[in-house]
């Protein structure tokens, strides 16, 4: 729709027909047309809209007709239940019979990015990182006072200044060693370990993003090196995983070969990337989910194009040998763009902790 025309009006539909060489012809069967896009095709006074969407599917003698109906996508299965009978009824049986899902279509329009949104997406997760950076730095936080919450409504007060929107609410959570006496307080603590993700939505495109800090304990300059090595085993598994990403491989062929050769490496991995674009969790491949790394019937087993972006979203777990051999988790998420040239992150991912002093 053009971007001033901000809803449907009354029951609107929407014709495409592929001529082959002639090319596209769209156009709405409504009253009026639809800015430039769509000129309109009916007349009210003389048929009804029902009819006069079946005569023009007669006219054109369709070998199929695509609608929007589909059991795996969302984003491919708008056709509400009534007006689906009511197609069906204005169609006839004839033409009926030639229905099928089009939901490659609405998936594939909505995954692909055009070259503008390519350029410019690298300067929208920028500013979600520089937001980020800004939240974990001893200019919102002061430990032993400040809480998580606070650093999260510090978040949502800034994207908001910025007159941003998020497409979900910021989180901020905590690690700390098992024998520390704060427990599972939400207050931050020297010697923490902190996660936030975040995603915000500009230009239309939205990002997700989950970052790492550390709250330095007094003397200390820099994380401890289980904590950097730990943070150093994610970008090797997010390396793993994009360099998997290859033209017409599914989501699942993708995560089964990324799992094997980081558990060959001694990793101790989890996957659950995801599409990313005019939706945060968008249409394409799903590429893993937390709790099923054996695959994603349906729409894990959607093949991968070009021109689109990804959460590369993933976690590893590590011991860390300064918290007592303690497990920790350590979850990242970094945007990032797949083009025929191969995988791309866009911004810089972070491959250090933001350091709160």
């Amino acid at each position: 729709m053009p971007l001033d025309s901000f809803s449907a009006r009354r029951l609107s539909m929407l014709v495409f027909y592929d001529r082959g060489k002639e090319g596209l012809e769209k156009f709405t069967v409504g009253r009026y047309g639809i800015g430039d896009l769509y000129k309109a095709v009916w007349d009210p006074d003389k048929i009804g809209q029902w009819e006069r969407l079946a005569q023009v599917v007669k006219e054109r003698n369709p070998k199929r007709i695509g609608i929007d109906e589909s059991e795996v996508f969302a984003f491919g299965d708008g056709l509400s239940a009534s007006n689906k009978a009511a197609l069906i009824k204005a169609l006839g049986p004839e033409l009926s019979k030639r229905l099928v899902s089009a939901e490659r279509l609405a998936v594939g329009w909505l995954e692909r990015r055009t070259p503008e949104e390519l350029e410019v997406y690298s300067r929208i997760v920028a500013v979600a990182h520089s937001i980020i950076a800004e939240a974990f730095s001893d200019k919102v936080i002061t430990p032993g006072a400040t809480t998580t919450e606070d650093v999260v409504w510090w978040m949502r007060d800034r994207i908001a200044a910025l007159k941003l929107a998020t497409w979900f609410q910021p989180s901020i959570s905590v690690q700390r060693p098992k024998t520390s006496p704060f427990k599972d307080s939400d207050v931050i603590h020297r010697g923490d370990m902190l996660h936030c993700d975040m995603g915000i939505v500009y230009l239309g495109l939205c990002t997700d993003t989950q970052q790492l800090a550390y709250v330095l304990r007094e003397g200390e300059t820099d994380a401890p090196k289980g904590l950097k090595e730990g943070l150093a085993q994610g970008n090797r598994l997010q390396d793993i995983l994009v360099a998997e990403f290859r033209e017409g491989r599914s989501g699942n062929e993708i995560l089964s070969a990324a799992l094997k050769k980081a558990k060959e490496s001694g990793l101790r991995p989890s996957i659950y990337t995801h599409p990313l674009g005019v939706h945060g969790h968008a249409a394409g491949p799903t590429i893993g989910l937390w709790d099923r790394q054996d695959g994603v019937p349906g729409a894990g087993d959607y093949p991968l194009f070009t021109e689109t972006c990804y959460s590369i979203e993933l976690n590893i777990m590590a011991a860390v040998p300064e918290w007592d051999g303690q497990d920790v988790q350590f979850a990242l998420e970094q945007d990032a763009a797949f083009e025929p040239h191969g995988a791309r992150f866009l911004d810089v991912r972070q491959t250090n902790f933001l350091l709160i002093r």
